[in-house]
């Protein structure tokens, strides 16, 4: 009874393996878990102690595959979603769309790759890449001046688009991306090129949202670099925001620091909006970043915002980051 059960399992099983390997496909799931307990207060308002989520990086959870289909061809996707982990809650906010980190499916191969559905931008890549802080909304000022601070508009990633990437060519490459419309006012298009090789790297990136019968009309420009010492590695960026809708630009600036210490890194993040018309903003980030693990790492960070005309916001804030 037990052998007549168990032979056919065990050559489903065998059959289902070597299917498998055949097609030499895989599929991952990955993700990180930030959270952090600190001082929370903007330009010009009271302050208040909060347990947060992601305020060094957004909370996500994700599934990415991959299938070899001959030739040097492959087919991929990749489904990503962010969670708040404080309360448990789905996406970044209330009304976030599920998979809003990333949902795509595309090809690769010697040509580079193209993917359909939601993308990430080149903006938001180019952002986290030339600052000490990355992709940190809570605490890196050229992350916040970029995206929240009502500048550019369009998210950190356009639905309904298709997203190119060339192969890598001496050190150099390039990325288009468009976004349909749809309806809903006109499409969103990005252009980016990049360079890195030894302690130097170096990405433009060119953006113009008209995607959002409510959004106002953007485009921006973007310039980042950085240098590495090994005893520190530098960063600078600069750019402009121009609001066709209103007719006012953002001028935006920084300057940061990654120091190695330790176990760790010392960091520090300058940065200013500059606008033709309304306030400027100067934001000052310093932390330490120090890993436990390959995985996980600790934080302490005070961030000083200010505005011209409002009272500075003093923020700081200890976290633990996990990822896996």
């Amino acid at each position: 009874m037990k052998s007549t059960i168990i032979r056919p399992l065990a050559a489903a099983l065998m059959l289902l393996s070597g299917a498998g390997v055949q097609a030499q496909s895989s599929v991952s799931v990955f993700g990180l878990v930030d959270m952090s307990a600190g001082r929370n207060q903007a330009p010009g308002g009271k302050s208040f102690y909060a347990a947060d989520s992601g305020k060094m990086t957004t909370s996500f959870l994700g599934f990415r595959g991959r299938e070899d289909l001959g030739g040097g061809l492959s087919a991929n996707f990749s489904l990503e979603h962010f969670f708040r982990a404080d309360s448990g809650e789905a996406g970044r906010f209330n009304g976030d769309a599920f998979w809003s980190r990333s949902a795509w499916v595309g090809l690769s191969g010697g040509f580079g790759s193209v993917n359909l559905g939601r993308n990430t931008t080149a903006l938001f890549v180019n952002t986290l890449s030339y600052n000490a802080f990355g992709d940190s909304f809570g605490y890196s000022p050229s992350i916040r001046h970029y995206f929240t601070s009502g500048t550019t508009t369009g998210d950190t990633g356009w639905s309904d688009s298709v997203r190119y990437l060339s192969p890598r060519f001496g050190g150099a490459s390039f990325t288009a991306h468009v976004a349909a419309g749809e309806g809903n006012g006109g499409r969103n298009h990005g252009l980016s090129a990049g360079y890195s090789g030894g302690p130097v790297a170096v990405g433009l990136v060119w953006q113009e949202v008209k995607k959002g019968a409510t959004l106002a009309d953007t485009t921006t420009w973007q310039l980042g670099g950085s240098f590495d010492f090994q005893v520190a590695k530098l960063y600078a960026q600069y750019g402009q925001v121009d609001n066709d809708t209103t007719g006012n630009a953002y001028k935006i600036a920084g300057l940061g620091a990654a120091v190695p210490i330790g176990q760790g890194r010392a960091l520090l993040q300058w940065g200013r909006i500059k606008p033709d018309i309304g306030a400027s903003r100067k934001t000052l980030s310093v932390g330490y970043d120090y890993n436990l693990s390959k995985r996980t790492d600790v934080y302490g960070v005070f961030m000083s915002d200010k505005i011209s005309g409002l009272s500075k916001g003093n923020n700081f804030g200890i976290g633990i980051r996990h990822r896996f």
